[in-house]
């Protein structure tokens, strides 16, 4: 019977550091006799030649390695350990492996998960893995992740912006960037599903018909605008302000039932309609109604109802000489 023949092998220093370019040679004695090209890279020009290596790194685990006897007992097994380079330590994983005829130990190490951060801070590149290491396709693949991810939340955000800004746009006036009827109805829906108490406000333009067929739609589009602005002065950040028509607009004002109050509040909107808009080296004037409902008066409000009884008190303003105000009696 034939026996086994033995075959070994000698790899020259640069075959060795090709292959295993985080890799440290010991003689029997724990001196470090030659390294690989990116452990050099790592030292930044400081040399570890004739240092010993329980000098250099700190050997966490396995525990109790304290000198090259328990070092060699542990061949094959993986190890954690951290190379001290002045005050900073790089941590690192290993493997031992023995040397023929007791000439020492050849160390081979990795970063382990910390490739990132050592690609990072030390600029490695391919060149610095072994040609079989797929740390740098890895780093590839999370980088590659890392800008889809960041370009979906980017694409995500956008969209959400969009979806903003279009149902913005759908509750809005184009003309005088007030509310519109739908946001209107979103309001007081709101509102009477939870319980809440307020006074609502129609207001009506007189004497607009005058102005848009007098000196055209631009001049009425115009004071429109200007009454949108005297609305919004008048009101309170969290009341709506509405174009429910072509000039006809609908005010509520949510926790506010006292109905001097409101009066108080029609009278300073009417005298500010009231005031001359020059368009265009024109004179516009124009004037307004105001009917007032309140949620108080109601034991259950209808938006609807509402809507209908500051209507009847808006018209009762106008049959009153116009530029008047009402409050809805309603029970």
């Amino acid at each position: 019977m034939t026996a086994p023949m033995n075959h070994s092998a000698t790899l020259s220093r640069a075959a060795l550091s090709q292959l295993m370019p985080l890799h440290v040679m010991l003689d029997g004695a724990g001196t470090i006799i030659g390294y690989g090209p990116t452990l050099a890279k790592l030292l930044e020009g400081q040399s570890l030649l004739g240092r010993s290596l329980f000098d250099v790194f700190e050997l966490r685990r396995p525990a109790g390695i304290t000198g090259m006897a328990e070092l060699a007992d542990r061949a094959g097994e993986k190890l954690r350990l951290n190379l001290r380079i002045g005050a900073r330590l790089i941590a690192l994983r290993g493997l031992v492996l023995k040397l023929d005829r007791g000439a020492g130990l050849l160390l081979n190490l990795s970063f382990g998960i910390g490739v990132a951060d050592a690609v990072r801070n030390y600029t490695l590149t391919d060149g610095d893995f072994a040609p079989t290491d797929l740390a740098i396709e890895m780093m590839y693949l999370v980088e590659a992740k890392a800008v889809a991810m960041g370009a979906l939340r980017d694409l995500a955000q956008r969209l959400d912006a969009d979806k903003q800004m279009a149902e913005a746009q759908a509750l809005t006036d184009t003309l005088t960037g007030l509310r519109n009827r739908r946001a209107l109805s979103q309001v007081l829906d709101t509102l009477v599903r939870n319980q809440g108490q307020f006074g609502l406000m129609h207001v009506d333009l007189d004497f607009f018909k005058a102005v848009n067929d007098t000196l055209g739609h631009a001049a009425g589009d115009y004071v429109l605008q200007s009454v949108a602005r005297v609305l919004q002065s008048e009101t309170r950040a969290e009341d709506t302000v509405a174009r429910v028509g072509g000039d006809e607009f609908v005010l509520v004002f949510p926790d506010m039932t006292d109905a001097a109050r409101l009066v108080a509040v029609a009278w300073r909107i009417i005298e500010a309609v009231t005031e001359p808009v020059a368009f265009e080296g024109q004179i516009c004037k124009i004037s307004a109604s105001i009917g007032i409902a309140l949620s108080t008066l109601y034991d259950m409000p209808d938006p609807d109802q509402m809507q209908s009884d500051a209507d009847e008190a808006l018209y009762a303003s106008k049959r009153g000489g116009r530029g008047q105000v009402r409050v809805s009696r309603a029970l």
